[in-house]
């Protein structure tokens, strides 16, 4: 006999699977602890099998949670784009996002998994970069909307989160014990070189770079080979490198601001409603901005 499966449980399960926890993934469904448990616990009942591994308040896909979790999100995507099909106004067309290199990872993927559920028929293209050459873009128009990373700024924006910047060695790597400081850094537009460069010749530690280049894998190879360190906000450091000691002698760093810029003249309606997209991904991840600046920061 066939059984359907209730797609809120099956959301449920994707929310808890991406975010790691009940809370976070209450958070982005606007539920209940409570609530989203149960609805993991009939899911489970549902298939006579554990889905997650729990450990205090974090929990992990379990085997048979990672060969649900594929064949979940490809029957909820179909069932949000019939959805957004019937119910939403026909929007069509290209929307063209910017965004900084070191945030796509971290970032991009839940922001166009949220749109492409509520505008199924729009193409969003990214363009990637520094935060002033995403600026730049803005203000010529190349783009229709940007986020960038700042810790100042000279122009009207809206700051959706406020992270902190952190030395980032390879994991069992002491380049950062070396002298002169071997560094990987990005070009001359990049926002964090100024904070960084003053930070180091402020405390007198002798530095020398060995990498400059725009693109973030690459910057990132020397630090992921153990051969220099390199500057990252907390929430975007690879799982492959981390945070250095705070005991390592590296002088501390300042907090930089995650911010949505649209055009001086007016945004499009689709660029509204990404950035309305924007807007309810950080707000699920953090909360609102009382929450998330009352935070500890992140520990080295």
């Amino acid at each position: 006999m066939t059984k359907d499966i209730d797609t809120s449980i099956l959301r449920a399960f994707i929310a808890v699977a991406e975010t790691g926890t009940i809370t976070g993934a209450a958070r982005l469904l606007n539920r209940t602890q409570a609530a989203v448990s149960q609805q993991i616990k009939r899911l489970e009942q549902h298939f006579d099998v554990e889905l997650f591994h729990r450990e205090h308040k974090r929990v992990s896909l379990a085997p048979d949670g990672e060969r649900l979790l594929g064949a979940a999100q490809r029957l909820l995507s179909l069932n949000d784009e019939t959805w957004g099909m019937m119910t939403t106004p026909s929007f069509r067309g290209e929307v063209r996002f910017g965004i900084p290199t070191d945030l796509v990872a971290t970032y991009a993927p839940s922001i166009l998994r949220r749109f492409n559920a509520a505008w199924p028929q729009v193409r969003v293209s990214i363009e990637t970069g520094s935060s002033q050459t995403l600026i730049d873009l803005l203000d010529s128009g190349k783009v229709d909307l940007t986020l960038t990373t700042d810790n100042h700024t000279l122009r009207r924006c809206e700051t959706l989160y406020r992270d902190r910047l952190h030395w980032v060695a390879a994991r069992y790597s002491m380049a950062y014990l070396d002298r002169p400081l071997p560094i990987a850094t990005g070009g001359n537009s990049c926002c964090f070189r100024p904070s960084t460069f003053e930070a180091l010749n402020n405390t007198g530690i002798e530095w020398r770079i060995t990498i400059e280049v725009e693109n973030q894998e690459a910057m990132c190879a020397p630090v992921k080979a153990g051969l220099a360190v390199t500057v990252l906000l907390a929430d975007s450091v690879p799982e492959d490198i981390a945070i250095v000691p705070s005991d390592s002698g590296l002088p501390e760093l300042p907090d930089f601001n995650i911010n949505l810029h649209l055009p001086r003249s007016g945004a499009t309606d689709i660029a509204n409603a990404l950035a309305e997209n924007i807007r309810a991904d950080f707000a699920a991840r953090y909360g609102t901005e009382d929450q998330w600046s009352a935070r500890p920061r992140h520990a080295a």
